[in-house]
Formats: structure tokens, C-alpha cells, sequence
């Protein structure tokens, strides 16, 4: 019965040792010259600062940009198999689709409305 997983859990067994070996590998293999300005955290080129400018507060954009990538990738991958699959699916399918790309284009509105979309 698991006959047909072998080469999948060998191919999962191999990236995993891949993945490994390349980290003990790096350890082994690379230099260790530490200093303090490798140890600092590096933020584009500017100095670090231990609090956030504007006191930490983040803007809202930051957080539709996120939610309009996630919506926008989570649409592409239910669309694909839809794509392939459409001719066998019926109609039944096709009615839940326009359901689904109603629903995202919602979200659409709503990023383009609280200004998501515009960049300053």
C-alpha cells in the first residue's frame, strides 16, 4: 500500500540531507573572523536604532500590500486547477467560480479604496 510514497519520501529524505550537509558544510568550511560590526543587525545601510522611527508605529499600506499579495495568490491556485479541469466540471463549477472571483474582487475594492494601491 505505501509502495507507490518511496520515491517521494526518498526525494524528501534526499533534500533534507542536501540541506544538512550544506549548513554543517558552510560551519566547517567558512571563516570565523567575528566582529562587532558582523554581529549588528544591518538595516539597509543606516544605523541601527533599538526603537523604530515614528515610535513603532507601522502604516497601514504595509498590511494591505500583504493582504492584496495573499488574496491575489491564494486566487491563483484555485483558478489553475479550475483552468484544467474546466470542460469536466459542468456548470455547477463554473457558477462557483464566479462566486469565488466576485469574493476577490471585493477584496480588490477594498485594498483600491483605503489606498493600498496608491504609492507615495
Amino acid at each position: 500500500m505505501s509502495e507507490p510514497y518511496v520515491p517521494i519520501l526518498f526525494m524528501l529524505g534526499l533534500g533534507f540531507a542536501f540541506a544538512a550537509l550544506s549548513v554543517f558544510t558552510s560551519l566547517v568550511v567558512g571563516p570565523k573572523r567575528y566582529n562587532r560590526a558582523k554581529l549588528e543587525a544591518y538595516e539597509c545601510g543606516i544605523q541601527p536604532s533599538p526603537q523604530a522611527a515614528g515610535g513603532g508605529r507601522i502604516p497601514i499600506k504595509y498590511y494591505l500590500t500583504a493582504m492584496l499579495f495573499i488574496v491575489f495568490d491564494i486566487e491563483s491556485v484555485f483558478l489553475y486547477p479550475f483552468a484544467v479541469a474546466f470542460n469536466k466540471l459542468g456548470l455547477f463549477a463554473l457558477v462557483e467560480m464566479v462566486l469565488f472571483i466576485l469574493t476577490v474582487f471585493v477584496a480588490y475594492a477594498y485594498v483600491w479604496r483605503r489606498g493600498g494601491l496608491d504609492w507615495d
